[in-house]
């Protein structure tokens, strides 16, 4: 798969990024340690770089309507202004990506969807609004992504828009989005912030065209104080939204799973009015899901000694496999291991004891509630 750069690309290698391929883009994964960078997002802020993630536009008077039709979630209730996590599926139910939609308007909305996946939800959207008076555009390519997060997010981001205007951020909810103008680069842009998030930490989304990308990234890093504000990578990323027990696309989350066994069964509108793309097949796994103990679902693991399962390593009881570790590793937050796996529904009651093989020794975790850091509100 060729590489694809981010607009952001030559800040990384200015601050010493160490890079990855992730979904065909050439990433940042750490800039000196995943761990400072994982604690600083815990304790004040962390700057990133997502614009690897897609930006589809949905416009024209069906817009709400065909949303409802091609995900699974009722998008026609959002009110505008306003974001919801929902799904994209196959008629057979399986997901094709999660991903974030934002109304900006009665007849306009933002679908997002996750890096490696962005061609193809936007080419199954297309599929979909075949019938539909809608518009699908694809501004993947031309829109770059960042997004501060942590507890002083908000702080820093006020410096760059003016005084008159910090009600726009200050009052923002979350799961939510507005034009802010942002001072930078010399001049004022109107631009799109979201409250919204893969940390479980408060913190904003940026979305801004490739071109003014660098200057921007350089003024939320330049308003920020000594200690405030450091570069995050994907490495810290992937333990920060583990640690809150969010799903990762192609580890928790997979064509050949759904939503009910991954705990996303809430997502799922089955009592919308019409069809839409997966509604059988979701209906019947539901229907087989609530009178049935078959099948693995979707929980957390809290370790009990010091060592860390990993994806794939499986999960046992009384030594028997039950299951399989999605992702895993140490808690630097809570300092322990933790891991999501998916297991046997008879051995997925909270509290249940069950071992990780680790590359041939059983290492005890226990079963427990997600997710595993809440922040203090």
């Amino acid at each position: 798969m060729p590489e694809n750069y981010t607009a952001l690309y030559e800040e990384h290698k200015k601050l010493g990024a160490s890079f990855t391929d992730f979904g065909g883009w050439q990433m940042p994964l750490k800039y000196s340690s995943e761990l400072a960078e994982h604690h600083a997002v815990r304790k004040s802020a962390g700057l990133f770089d997502l614009s690897h993630m897609g930006e589809v536009w949905v416009t024209g008077p069906e817009a709400a309507a065909f949303l409802d039709y091609a995900l699974v979630g009722k998008i026609s209730a959002m009110a505008v202004g306003k974001a919801k996590y929902s799904l994209i599926c196959q008629q057979d139910g399986g997901i094709i990506d999660d991903l974030i939609t934002y109304r900006r308007g009665d007849e306009k909305f933002l679908v997002v969807p996750n890096a490696g996946n962005a061609a193809v939800v936007a080419a199954a959207l297309l599929e979909r609004a075949a019938g539909f008076d809608v518009v699908v555009g694809d501004a993947s390519a031309e829109t770059s992504l960042i997004a501060v997060q942590g507890p002083l997010a908000e702080a820093i981001l006020l410096r760059l828009v003016p005084a008159e205007q910090h009600a726009l951020v200050t009052e923002l909810k979350y799961y939510a989005a507005v034009d802010v103008p942002f001072t930078f680069d010399g001049g004022t842009q109107e631009l799109l912030l979201a409250r919204t998030g893969y940390t479980g930490e408060d913190g904003f989304e940026i979305f801004v065209a490739n071109e003014s990308a660098a200057a921007l990234w350089q003024a939320i890093a330049g308003a920020a104080e000594e200690g405030e504000l450091v570069p995050a990578g994907l490495a810290s990323r992937d333990s920060l939204r583990l640690e809150a027990g969010m799903p990762l696309y192609g580890n928790e989350l997979s064509r050949e799973g759904n939503p009910f066994a991954a705990g996303l069964g809430p997502v799922v509108a089955l009592s919308k009015e019409g069809d839409f793309v997966g509604k059988d097949a979701l209906a019947a796994l539901k229907a087989e899901g609530a009178g049935s103990t078959s099948g693995r679902k979707l929980v957390g693991l809290k370790g009990l000694g010091r060592r860390a399962g990993r994806g794939h390593y499986p999960v046992l009881k009384d030594g028997a496999v039950i299951g399989e570790v999605t992702s895993g590793q140490p808690s630097p937050t809570l300092g322990y291991p933790v891991a999501l796996a998916y297991v046997d529904v008879e051995h997925s009651g909270l509290g249940t004891a069950l071992d990780i093989d680790l590359r041939g020794k059983s290492e005890p975790f226990e079963v427990v509630a997600l997710p595993f850091y809440k922040r203090q509100k």
